[in-house]
Order: C-alpha cells, then sequence, then structure tokens
C-alpha cells in the first residue's frame, strides 16, 4: 500500500489529506481570513495520520502545491514538505495549485472549459483555462480582470478565492461561478500518485515554490 501525503497552502485553506493507492484515507481542512497555515498544519497531519491508524514512518511520500499562490501560504507548506522528507527520507511530489482546483473542477464538469483563480490581491489573479480533456488553453499568469476577461474562452467555469469578486463584474457573461470549488488537498491526490508510480519527484534540497510575482510586503 502507497501512503501519500498531500498538504495545500496556497490560498487561504490550510488543507492535508492522506491517500493509500490514490484514494483518499483522511482529510483535514481549515479556511480562514488571517491565514492559520503554521498553527494548524502540523497539527491536521498528525490527526489525518491518525484517523488512518498509521505512523509517519508508514507514509511513502510527500505532495505539496507549489503555486501559485500566497507567498507566506507556499512557504509555509513547502518548508513543511521538505521537513518531513528529509526525516523520513521519502520522495516530494509537487502538483500546481490550478491544476489540482481544475482536477476537482473536472469531477462535476467534464466537458466544460475550467477557469481556476487565486486571489492576488486588489482585482489581479492567478489563472489558468483548462479545455474540457485539462489541457491548457491560456498559460498561467498573473492578471488584473476587468469586465472583458478571458471572453474567447465563453462559455467557461470559474471558481476559487479568486473568483468572488468577478460574481458582479461578469455576471453579463456566459460563465458561471462555482462557490463550492476552493483549493484543496483532495485535488493532488490523483496526481501524485501519478507522479510518484512514474518518479517524476522533486529535488528535496533545490525545490522552490513558483511565486509568479515577486513578494510585496503590506503595512496595516
Amino acid at each position: 500500500m502507497i501512503y501519500l501525503l498531500h498538504l495545500e497552502t496556497a490560498t487561504k485553506v490550510c488543507s492535508v489529506a492522506l491517500s493509500c493507492n490514490g484514494e483518499m484515507v483522511a482529510m483535514r481542512e481549515e479556511s480562514t481570513e488571517e491565514y492559520s497555515h503554521s498553527e494548524k498544519l502540523t497539527v491536521f497531519i498528525q490527526e489525518v495520520v491518525q484517523e488512518a491508524g498509521i505512523t509517519l514512518q508508514n507514509i511513502h511520500g510527500v505532495s505539496v502545491a507549489s503555486g501559485p499562490g500566497s507567498y507566506t501560504g507556499l512557504r509555509i507548506g513547502v518548508s513543511t514538505a521538505k521537513g518531513l522528507c528529509y526525516a523520513l527520507d521519502i520522495p516530494l511530489i509537487s502538483v500546481d495549485a490550478l491544476f489540482s482546483m481544475a482536477k476537482m473542477a473536472h469531477q462535476k464538469y467534464p466537458k466544460q472549459t475550467l477557469c481556476p483563480l487565486i486571489d492576488a490581491r486588489r482585482m489581479e489573479v492567478y489563472s489558468g483555462i483548462y479545455a474540457s480533456n485539462l489541457k491548457l488553453l491560456k498559460p498561467i499568469s498573473a492578471d488584473i480582470i476587468n469586465e472583458n476577461s478571458y471572453a474567447e474562452f465563453d462559455p467557461f467555469i470559474y471558481f476559487g478565492d479568486g473568483a468572488e469578486k468577478l460574481s458582479s463584474i461578469w455576471e453579463n457573461r456566459t460563465c458561471l461561478f462555482d462557490t463550492s470549488i476552493h483549493a484543496s488537498a483532495i485535488g493532488q491526490i490523483e496526481s501524485a500518485y501519478e507522479k510518484f508510480l512514474s518518479k517524476e519527484l522533486e529535488n528535496v534540497a533545490y525545490f522552490e515554490p513558483f511565486y509568479l510575482k515577486d513578494f510585496v510586503s503590506t503595512q496595516k
């Protein structure tokens, strides 16, 4: 049995899942405005392992959201994943945060064009456009959004924490906003298992998140 641990920290959602042979065994997640990753991530890891009735020594690999997304969130997720991989001498697997959201949406909308969106502050988002076969139609990018953005891909389903601010300016479009789909470690399970089997692994020492944008600090 192949146990994989999955960490999703690219957005305000702190999410941890445990899978066995590509099927979810346990999951914990929480979304707060204050970002709870530093307090909750290791707690959730302990809880999913305990729920499955195994120990960390039974885990064969760790997958982590590679980005794009929150600079701080990604740093916490990747550093935690690396620490586990070093301590347990197991491989590290990266899964694109937007693609993992698209994978979840694809289960609900298998014949639709998909647009996962991660908030990048103000009217900017990290986005990709995926065809019904999950091939990229628009490369992943950081975009300032207006009422006509991505109109050439209409109709499509859009979702994620970057989508909420667009529901009003896109209300006359043929695209559909699904509030139920958000970043979650569940979206990594299938891809991570496939990468583990094909040995598509990361170098634990040198792997860095895909930030897409430079870090910009803010003042209260």
